[in-house]
């Protein structure tokens, strides 16, 4: 192997994504219910029961789309067998496995009686296009009631403003922040949010006509809970960057709802220092009067900023240290479209290591005293990282996977002078 090679990951042919519901046989969709298409040799699906998804799926079939459903469908029944019978127990359909408390049961759409108003925040910066497509998946939305707010962050020009004010006027509130940085960038849709929740997405999403939806019904579950997350999943795995983050694990935390809390904390003997775990800033959602009392995003950290990222790492540990329940609810789906080139992911890499080390710097600084907590559960996160590395060396483009990983490390490193630096010109002054 020459070392170019042994720099990437193997080359890969595209593979189709498609949304499919086992209640429904032969149908396809596209992400974000764009409508229906028919994949010919394989895909990777999203596979649903009733519309509660309960993972992804790959299979290959030539005898044409109906082929491919039922090798999908049977890859299915096979893989994802546990959360078949999780469904079941929920919906009373089947026997339970004593592991479908109320914590993880969902609540009906015809349990939310009244639906509050959902504001959602769309931060971009110079990607109309992308923006375009997100949009249109944000208005597909089945959601009574919510408004949409685009944040135009830096631009480089007015592309973005003529795109709002053009094909969406009416539908979208544009308004404009003239400093670089997601976090300010956020805040300033926070500021501008008239809904009781708000709902942050990326530019470069699909969202599930039912995410509103999701999100609400879950609020409304627990007036404890100060924030929910979502399932993240891709949109299309086009080019072998795409394929190589998801076999690093990707954006998905799960198909299970879960909830974290101080008054009852989980086993992880890091919590609450582990927000990645919780969710990402993609698929994000709060009370409006929680977030503003917490002060927002801390404007040092995401992307845009030298911190890199980390605002929405270090948004889920102030909700919980404040006292309020997170919760992750899997059928608040966005479709996600990862970094198409091999340059473009190892960048991402870097900045996911730098926005973690960018976080805990900001969550120290902002209360010392959580430091002792934290040194007591560093040496496990050495061991639970050193163990993550292990495993990714039996991933057969083992090179790739662990030049990701080192990128990781490297980024954290850097995470700390990132922050600072951002707090030092200014970046950490309220916007």
């Amino acid at each position: 192997m020459n070392s170019a090679s042994a720099r990437s990951p193997l080359v890969r042919p595209p593979v189709p994504v498609v949304d499919i519901d086992l209640a429904r046989p032969g149908e396809f969709r596209l992400p974000g219910d764009r409508g229906q298409v028919r994949p010919q040799g394989q895909a990777r699906a999203l596979v649903r029961l009733h519309g509660r998804p309960l993972g992804m799926v790959s299979a290959a079939n030539a005898s044409g789309p109906d082929g491919l459903w039922r090798a999908l469908a049977g890859t299915a029944q096979v893989e994802l067998a546990g959360q078949l019978a999780r469904h079941r127990a929920v919906d009373g359909t089947g026997p339970s496995d004593g592991d479908t408390d109320e914590a993880c049961r969902d609540v009906r759409p015809d349990a939310l009686h009244q639906a509050p108003v959902i504001s959602v925040v769309v931060a971009t910066r110079d990607r109309p296009e992308k923006l375009r497509r997100c949009l249109r998946s944000l208005l597909r939305s089945t959601y009574p009631e919510f408004e949409i707010i685009v944040v135009d962050n830096a631009p480089a020009d007015g592309a973005t403003e003529a795109l709002v004010r053009g094909d969406f006027t009416g539908r979208v509130r544009y308004v404009h922040e003239s400093v670089a940085g997601l976090a300010r960038a956020h805040n300033l849709g926070l500021a501008r949010a008239r809904g009781s929740v708000v709902a942050f997405t990326d530019d470069d999403t699909l969202v599930d006509p039912g995410w509103l939806s999701a999100l609400a019904e879950t609020f409304a579950r627990d007036t404890r809970i100060g924030c929910v997350t979502g399932l993240i999943v891709p949109a299309e795995l086009e080019t072998p960057a795409q394929s190589a983050l998801e076999r690093q694990g990707g954006f998905a935390k799960g198909y299970v709802p879960r909830t974290w809390s101080l008054f009852d904390p989980p086993a992880d003997p890091l919590f609450p220092f582990t927000a990645g775990r919780f969710g990402s800033g993609a698929n994000m959602a709060f009370r409006t009067d929680v977030l503003r009392a917490l002060g927002g995003f801390d404007p040092a950290t995401g992307a845009g900023t030298p911190g890199r990222g980390g605002d929405d790492l270090l948004a889920f540990f102030e909700i919980l240290t404040a006292g309020h329940t997170l919760a992750y609810q899997p059928r608040a789906i966005v479709w996600h479209c990862h970094r198409r080139t091999q340059d473009a992911l190892a960048a991402q890499a870097f900045g996911y290591g730098a926005g973690l080390g960018a976080y805990l710097t900001g969550a120290l600084l902002s209360n010392p005293r959580r430091l002792p907590a934290l040194l007591r559960r560093l040496p496990r996160g050495i061991r639970y990282a050193m163990t993550r590395s292990r495993d990714r060396g039996a991933d057969p483009e083992a090179d790739w996977s662990r030049r990701l990983a080192l990128l990781e490390v490297r980024g954290m490193v850097y995470g700390p002078c990132g922050y600072l630096r951002g707090r030092l010109t200014g970046a950490g002054v309220g916007s």
